[in-house]
């Protein structure tokens, strides 16, 4: 191992950075080093520039695997090498806005109706009823299940912080049943077939969609997708935004508010200006015109 990694690996941890996210940053970093056949000390922002560049006309990858590989050096070079290079020397791809899927109530049902594994009918109905991650759902454990208070604990979720999200009534018959029929060994809620580990996030990604194919549902759906049903059905409801930004761990309101740009309820329940001129006109014109 080089100097110059071991020195990386070091930074990340220092600054709480997932193992997942430090496996890929080292990842990146070494594919642009040996694009160039030169370790990256010997590199300079041109030569960002033009494995960005290669990375989005040759490799045709998408604009958010580009701007994780312009997120891996910006590390590299302002954290490990402190280059005196500032945030603007990064420039990040354009990514497309999506808006992301939210299922109907109605939707709903049929997607987890027909769900025949006990386990991964639970793990999909809490990344709904309690709006978790799926890294988050899979690390659960069962002593993370707090029923007397009605809450379930996240451990070190993203961003390495803790929190309580919530726990229905519902979601808690359905984590009880499954727990009676399975008595699931070990430690972890959702356990694997491996000893001591917990299910994987791509095996509930592909139980997710498998579910919403035999379900009939021509949109593509993701665990993270009903993470956002649950944020967008909760401020439907009437759900203070601020309360919503609390359970679902975002460290910006911003971030929460998109999902009032996800709501088609809200969308078709607002009034346009237009109805509002319509109605002044037409009370104008019963007082008889203006005076």
């Amino acid at each position: 191992m080089t100097p110059l990694r071991q020195r990386m690996l070091e930074d990340m941890p220092l600054r709480n950075f997932a193992p997942g996210t430090q496996q890929g940053y080292i990842r990146y970093v070494a594919h642009f080093a040996k694009y160039f056949d030169r370790s990256p000390e010997q590199l300079d922002l041109e030569a960002v520039r033009q494995y960005q560049l290669y990375l989005l006309q040759d490799r045709k990858l998408s604009p958010e695997s580009v701007n994780q590989y312009t997120s891996a050096v910006k590390f590299l070079y302002r954290v490990t090498l402190e280059m005196p290079w500032t945030q603007d020397c990064f420039p990040r791809a354009l990514r497309p806005h999506k808006l992301p899927v939210v299922l109907s109530c109605e939707e709903l049902m049929r997607f987890f109706d027909p769900i025949p594994s006990l386990k991964y009918r639970a793990a999909l109905m809490t990344c709904y009823g309690a709006g978790l991650r799926v890294s988050e759902v899979v690390a659960l454990k069962a002593t993370d299940i707090d029923s007397q208070r009605m809450l379930i604990r996240v451990e070190q979720g993203k961003g390495g912080k803790d929190r309580y999200a919530m726990l229905s009534p519902r979601l808690l018959a359905v984590l009880r049943q499954y727990w009676r029929a399975t008595r699931p060994p070990g430690d972890y809620l959702f356990p694997s077939w491996r000893a001591n580990r917990h299910l994987t996030t791509e095996a509930l990604r592909t139980a997710c969609r498998d579910a919403a194919l035999a379900a009939g549902l021509r949109q593509k759906l993701t665990p993270h997708g009903l993470r956002h049903g649950f944020a967008t059905h909760l401020l439907e409801n009437g759900t203070d935004i601020r309360v919503i930004q609390v359970l679902l761990g975002h460290s910006r309101i911003d971030t929460t508010a998109r999902y009032a740009a996800v709501s088609p309820r809200l969308v078709a329940a607002t009034v346009s200006p237009l109805g509002v001129l319509d109605r002044k006109a037409r009370e104008q014109a019963h007082r008889g015109g203006p005076r």
